[in-house]
């Protein structure tokens, strides 16, 4: 079978290898889709994502759909459609019992973060854990449900902030994880949904799934203390202060963007003042399952693919999905199976 493999900075390859035999408790999956990822732009143009550095071939992505390829117990018939949650959970933490995807020790579908790597998805037939697999609805495409894992991401920050239901919301980025913020919160029933960016292309999209009003930041700042709830997307410290301006007093606002483990400048006279509810969010718990029922009853959603681009076109794939003010979520079609 074939896989590439992040090598280094810019360095990506395609090989044939060995295709993988499941072990115990393990099914095989034949990938059909693989979204790509902020880490996964990281690891390609950087050869690290933040601390995790890429120490050997590195096969990407974590978001994925496709079909059963071999399930040894037979419960699950060659070609049954699937998605499958990208972690494994570590050892178990009575504090926080509840969120096994903070537990030491965990795995991410392709990862530099474990040694050896973790590998992901980007190949044609991958193992993993019978517990990953979700069964996808007849009703929902393949093609679609490679958005899950993302969608899945954007459930649990809207969870971070309480009830959605009629409330007053701004996401703040309209990148690929934003958008599915803005698609999430509109199907919550939330009463405005607004949206911010630096790109005409971001907030057009951002408008195209739900959005009601957008901002353009390099020209207009959402008002002060006007939302019941902020999901931050952007994971720029700006955005942050402009977050924590924007929330109502006693509201709520959700890290969902990634920051560099550095300083960052954010005022926090406000979040102060306004006794603002400031929650982080790190990948997710099970919404995944939500995430699937979701894609399932909004075939709108998929608006927030822009381009699907052919697995031996992967360069290309990586750059189009840098280029934010053309793409939305950009997935790779990954070769078929002979």
């Amino acid at each position: 079978m074939r896989a590439a493999f992040i090598t280094g900075k810019q360095d990506i390859d395609i090989r044939d290898v060995p295709t993988p035999e499941p072990g115990a408790g393990q099914v095989r999956i034949r990938v059909e889709y693989v979204g790509i990822c902020g880490s996964d732009l990281h690891y390609y143009f950087e050869g690290a994502n933040g601390a995790f550095v890429v120490r050997e071939p590195l096969v990407p992505g974590h978001e994925l759909s496709g079909r059963i390829d071999l399930d040894p117990t037979g419960e699950w018939p060659s070609g049954t459609p699937v998605t499958v949650h990208p972690a494994t959970f570590g050892t178990p933490v009575a504090a926080y019992a509840e969120s096994p995807h903070l537990w030491p020790g965990g795995a991410y579908l392709g990862s530099a973060s474990t040694w050896p790597h973790t590998q992901g998805a980007l190949a044609e037939q991958i193992l993993v854990d019978r517990g990953m697999v979700r069964v996808l609805p007849a009703t929902l495409p393949v093609a679609r449900a490679v958005l899950a894992e993302p969608l899945a991401v954007a459930m649990h920050g809207l969870a971070k902030a309480g009830s959605v239901d009629g409330a007053t919301v701004l996401i703040t980025g309209s990148g690929p994880i934003g958008l599915l913020a803005v698609a999430a919160a509109v199907a919550a029933g939330a009463a405005e949904v607004h949206a911010t960016d630096v790109l005409s292309g971001p907030l057009e999209r951002a408008r195209a799934v739900g959005a009601t009003r957008t901002f353009d930041v390099t020209v207009e700042q959402p008002p002060a203390d006007a939302y019941d709830i902020v999901l931050e997307c952007s994971g720029v410290a700006a955005s942050v202060s402009a977050a924590l301006r924007a929330a109502r007093p006693a509201g709520a606002v959700v890290q969902v963007g990634m920051m560099p483990n550095e300083p960052r400048p954010v005022n926090l006279a406000p979040f102060i003042a306004k006794e603002v509810t400031y929650s982080g969010t790190f990948r997710f718990a099970d919404e995944i399952d939500a995430a699937v029922r979701l894609l399932d009853a909004e075939p709108g959603i998929e608006r927030v693919v822009t381009h699907t681009i052919e697995a031996d076109d992967v360069v290309s794939a990586f750059e189009t999905a840098r280029d934010s003010q053309s793409s939305g979520k950009v997935v790779v079609a990954v070769w078929p199976t002979d």
